[in-house]
């Protein structure tokens, strides 16, 4: 936690509201996004129960396992999630634009124009905290090796055909929510963190309703006060008002409601099942209509308690979309659709599933690319917001000020004198480095470089020596220095992101790290989708 993040925390507490930690958007917001909010069984993290998704916050569609115990209705049910949530997702598959790039051909070395497709749009999946990210990568993984009935050996209790389709989706989505900046799916938990800072702890910020208390505690209460209400309050059956169903359940709601809902199911069945033995119609139709009376009213159990939170999701996205977008935003959003096109390309060439564990070359890719993307992430963010470059000057790595004094000198070292001017300025920032220290500002679309050659704490100054960005020609070009009086802010660390060094391929990696012989037959899945 930064010295900021902690300033602002001990300011909620104060105020007893939500503080900002951000002035604009840091995350892409889908004109339509997909809400999902999943529900599992208790005890068994990977067994869901219900979910609620949709696109509509006035028209939410609710799936549910009456009996998540029974492995023929747990593939119905991920059937039916399939049929809903598939085509959304596959939805924005169609709608392409043609990119330019260059391919270097591996023989000759020469570089072709080539053009490839790039997916308008992308899809977008928002659950209501971490838990839901990582309940959705658990259904992936168990489902994504599924074999159907179509399949050559289908084996016992095959799954429907969508199914295996399902479950490479939401790995590939769960997999890319761990790049930092990506935005295909999202906790709307992390997102509210991200933006504004609250007087309780990390783990109690996972309850979306109670987060959401510090936004606009009721009148005379603060958001301490408000959450706890939200977190404890019962009605006069003892069920929690907010229940967090993101995925877990309230064991109250598992005891007393859902359990004997889910009895009464079973006995409506067994009845059932004892009537067709006995070739009773009568009590067949009296059986079937028990179990219809029992799935209807599960399914108005279950929606009482994943409603509070469909509607707390909306609540966030209405929060966040009164922010303005960042500058960078579309950028990070670019790659994202990057990474769906590639995803369904691989699809459509019938490439196998995820593979279950990365081989060496590919985990190596995959930490060297999140590596990097958490540092562009670091910079773009300082850079669009204030607040986050402030992050970076209260732990000296970048300070900001005004200009007091621009001096041009030149360097006469070389075949013909080179502009290398100083600028003073004003600041009472200490940043924390040694004079000949290299710093860096934005200028126009690229960056220059500059070095500290002076820092007087008693004037409150700090002069650097600029080395870049002022164009090939022995003055400085018009506009490339900054002006007396102008804000200004260097930065210690680089505001471009370097490339990591090259690794090897499978095939040539030692047999120490996974390579010949006896490599992997399942190819590895691709580390990242962008293309550069």
């Amino acid at each position: 936690m930064s010295l900021l993040t902690t300033l602002a925390r001990l300011e909620a507490v104060r105020s007893g509201r939500a503080e900002p930690l951000a002035t604009v958007r840091h995350r892409h917001l889908s004109e339509r996004p997909m809400v999902l909010v999943p529900l599992t069984t208790a005890g068994e993290s990977g067994a869901p129960l219900a979910v609620m998704l949709g696109t509509d916050r006035d028209a939410p569609r609710l799936h549910l396992v009456p009996q998540p115990l029974n492995r023929t209705l747990r593939f119905d049910f991920l059937a039916e999630l399939a049929a809903d949530l598939l085509p959304y997702l596959e939805s924005f598959a169609e709608d392409v634009e043609q990119i330019e790039g260059s391919e270097k051909d591996p023989e000759t070395g020469e570089k072709t124009q080539v053009f490839r497709e790039l997916c308008a749009d992308a899809p977008q999946l928002i659950v209501p905290n971490g838990a839901g990210v990582h309940h959705l990568a658990l259904i992936g993984r168990s489902t994504r090796f599924r074999r159907t009935a179509e399949d050559a050996e289908p084996g016992p209790y095959p799954a429907p055909l969508r199914v295996p389709l399902l479950g490479r989706w939401l790995t590939h989505l769960t997999d890319r929510a761990q790049v930092p900046g990506s935005s295909l799916l999202l906790p709307m938990t992390g997102l509210l963190s991200r933006h504004w800072a609250t007087g309780q702890s990390h783990l109690e910020d996972q309850h979306l309703a109670a987060r959401l208390a510090w936004h606009d505690p009721p009148e005379g209460l603060g958001g301490a006060r408000a959450a706890e209400l939200v977190e404890t309050g019962r009605d006069e059956h003892g069920q929690l008002l907010h229940p967090p169903a993101g995925p877990a359940t309230d064991p109250r709601f598992d005891e007393f409601v859902l359990g004997p809902a889910i009895s009464r199911y079973d006995a409506a069945v067994t009845a059932l099942q004892h009537a067709a033995e006995q070739r009773d119609g009568t009590a067949a139709e009296r059986a079937r209509a028990a179990v219809r009376a029992a799935v209807d009213q599960l399914e108005q159990v279950l929606t009482a308690v994943l409603l509070p939170t469909w509607r707390d999701v909306w609540r966030g996205l209405e929060l966040l979309r009164a922010l303005p977008s960042a500058g960078h935003l579309e950028e990070r959003w670019t790659g994202d659709r990057w990474s769906y096109t590639g995803h369904r390309d691989r699809l459509a060439a019938g490439e196998p599933p995820q593979p279950r564990q990365d081989d060496a070359v590919t985990a190596a890719r995959k930490l060297a690319q999140r590596e990097r993307e958490q540092t562009r992430l670091d910079v773009q963010e300082a850079l669009d917001d204030p607040l986050a470059m402030a992050e970076h000057r209260l732990a000296g790595e970048a300070f900001a000020g005004v200009v007091a004094d621009v001096v041009l000198e030149y360097d006469t070292t070389g075949r013909s004198p080179k502009p290398r001017p100083l600028v003073t300025l004003h600041t009472a920032d200490r940043p924390h480095a040694d004079l000949g220290r290299e710093v860096h500002r934005v200028h126009g679309p690229s960056t220059q470089k500059a070095e500290i050659v002076a820092v007087d704490p008693a004037e409150g100054t700090i002069t650097v020596r600029v080395l870049s960005g002022m164009g090939r020609k022995k003055e400085p070009e018009p506009g490339s220095l900054p002006e007396p009086g102008e804000p200004v802010t260097f930065t210690l660390f680089e505001l471009t992101v370097r490339q990591s060094a090259p690794l090897p391929e499978p095939d040539d990696t030692p047999w120490t790290h996974g390579g010949p012989p006896g490599a992997a037959s399942v190819p590895a899945a691709p580390a990242s989708e962008e293309w550069e």
